[in-house]
């Protein structure tokens, strides 16, 4: 089942930063991953506006998104993303089972 992870952050440090992001397009893809959003712009349809940065993963199973998140790789990744950003939200959810004819119920 794939699973999703959803981060929105405000960046600090700019070019800090980009020594994160020039680092991860492979390690997530060594875990079968694929970014659906990087960074572009987001449209607030209701609720609070936010102006931060989004990024939305899709991975294989959770198991991967574990994976990926404890490599040595990634996590020597993260100290550039650390220092440059505040973590708002780092969300990990998995896919339904059944998207196509969803229960009314849940």
């Amino acid at each position: 089942m794939p699973a999703y992870v959803v981060s929105m952050m405000t960046i600090n440090d700019p070019e800090t930063y980009k020594q994160y992001t020039s680092r991860t397009p492979p390690i997530v893809k060594k875990y079968g991953g694929k970014f659906l959003t990087r960074g572009e712009e987001i449209t607030c349809v209701e609720g609070q506006d936010y102006d931060g940065r989004m990024v939305i993963l899709e991975f294989p199973s959770k198991a991967d998104v574990e994976a990926w998140f404890a490599d040595p790789e990634y996590q020597e990744a993260m100290t550039f993303r650390h220092a440059a950003s505040t973590m708002n939200y780092l969300l990990l959810q998995e896919g339904g089972a059944n998207t196509n004819d969803p229960d009314p119920k849940l």
